[in-house]
Parts: structure tokens; C-alpha cells; sequence
């Protein structure tokens, strides 16, 4: 069995670089559907596209986008060098904006911000995990124009709350039905849509712990001293899965 502390320690020091929560193989996420099928299926009859939210543009760089004519953006700050790095010399250039509010937020929000791209100039922009203006994703389409997202609902944080003895989260208000509803008080029509759970594997408890430091929305009062034990009750269970709520959605402009 692996020492506690040497797994604690490490989620304490080791850095997250980009958005890559893998953990070198150590964080294994299986999720109800094969997204990037869905979205290679899209990019293969566009002429251009946009990723929002690139990260640090590993997502990105897997993809068959078409090649000088793909741009991503990124909102936050860390992450705009790291992308730069990776997807310049591929051709994509990385464009740093003003992130958008949480989705569920929004309708309480006095401005929301512009995306910094002309009227109708995309015909494919993808999503993954990033809050969106669905009113600025409509207005950068193209007609006939396609956005693809993946989102995790607001009750993620639940089966994650209960295997560590957290109170349990506020009622759910991100979700598919919230979701479908901005995009088509845009007038953007919905193609296809589903919601589901997946499978996050952790190998060790080391593993968890480095997820939660560096993914701090899934459980913010998370921090390793006031959960050692039951991160130290978890240490002999082994490989520790927990069920997150996905869904996902294909809207497509008139």
C-alpha cells in the first residue's frame, strides 16, 4: 500500500501545468458517450473552426481541425501561454477573453462579455467544461453553423461530498433543461442532446487529493489537513470511482 504521506505530499507540491487532470494515467475519466466522435463528425465538413475554453490546449491538439483556419480561446490567464506553446506551431492561434459568468449565474449578471470575433464567422465551435453567452455563440455563427458543448452538471460535487463526509450540495440549477433553454431563447435549434454519468477512476487517494487542490469548484472548503482522515480511512480501498453528471448538446444556427 502506498504511504499516505508520500501521496499527500505530492498532491500538495506537484503543480498542474495546462488542463490536464490525468495525473500521468493515475485519473481516468469514462464518460456515457463518445464526445469527441461527435464532434470529429462535425469538424470533418467544416471550413473553420473555434474551441472556447481551450485549456491548455491538449483537447484541442488530438482533434482533426482544419489546419490555419481553427483559432481557441482561453480565460484564464495561466493557461494562454501554455496553449500558445502548444497549438501555434500546429497552426491555431490562442486568444485570451474575458471568461463568462457561470451559466446558472447569468441571468443575474448586469453585462455579460462579447467575444472578440465578427458577426456569422464560424461554422463549427466547440465546448468542453466552459461557461458560455449563448447570445454570443449565435451571433458568431455562421448560418447553418454548428456549437457542440459538454458541460458537468451542478450536482457533480454530490457523489464526490459523500464519499469524503461533506455536507451535502445546494439543489442543482446547471443543467441539460437550463442549458437547452438558453440556447434556444437564442434561436439556435437543438440537434441532439443527452445527459448521463461518468466514471471517474482515481488510483490512489494521492491521486484524489491532487484533483480536488487543483479542481477547487468540485468541493472549495477542500483542503488536505481538515480531510486527511478520511482521506486516510480511503488509502486501503484502492482504485476509488466516483459517478459525475454529464451532458452534452449540438445546437445549429438557422
Amino acid at each position: 500500500m502506498p504511504d499516505l504521506d508520500d501521496l499527500l505530499d505530492e498532491a500538495a507540491q506537484r503543480p498542474m501545468r495546462g488542463w490536464d487532470v490525468h495525473l500521468d494515467g493515475r485519473i481516468d475519466s469514462t464518460p456515457p458517450w463518445d464526445f469527441e466522435a461527435f464532434v470529429d463528425a462535425g469538424l470533418a465538413g467544416s471550413p473553420n473552426l473555434l474551441d472556447m475554453g481551450t485549456g491548455g490546449g491538449e483537447w484541442l491538439s488530438r482533434r482533426p481541425f482544419p489546419k490555419g483556419r481553427t483559432l481557441a480561446t482561453e480565460a484564464w490567464a495561466p493557461n494562454v501561454p501554455v496553449a500558445a506553446a502548444r497549438l501555434r506551431p500546429l497552426g491555431v492561434s490562442v486568444v485570451a477573453v474575458e471568461g463568462a459568468p457561470d451559466n446558472a449565474d447569468q441571468a443575474a449578471a448586469t453585462s455579460l462579455p462579447a467575444l472578440p470575433f465578427a458577426d456569422g464567422v464560424f461554422r463549427f465551435v466547440t465546448n468542453r467544461h466552459e461557461s458560455f453567452v449563448a447570445a454570443e455563440v449565435a451571433r458568431i455563427l455562421a448560418p447553418g453553423g454548428q456549437f457542440i458543448t459538454q458541460q458537468v452538471a451542478s450536482n457533480f460535487s454530490a457523489p464526490m461530498r459523500a464519499l469524503l463526509g461533506a455536507p451535502a450540495p445546494t439543489p442543482p440549477h446547471w443543467s441539460l433543461a437550463v442549458a437547452l433553454d438558453q440556447v434556444r431563447a437564442v434561436g439556435l435549434d437543438v440537434v441532439k442532446a443527452d445527459e448521463g454519468d461518468a466514471q471517474v477512476t482515481f488510483a490512489d487517494v494521492g491521486a484524489l487529493a491532487w484533483y480536488l487542490k487543483h479542481v477547487p469548484w468540485v468541493l472549495p472548503e477542500f483542503d488536505l489537513a481538515t480531510f486527511r482522515p478520511r482521506l486516510a480511512a480511503l488509502n486501503d480501498r484502492g482504485p476509488i470511482t466516483v459517478a459525475q453528471p454529464h451532458f452534452w448538446l449540438l445546437a445549429r444556427r438557422a
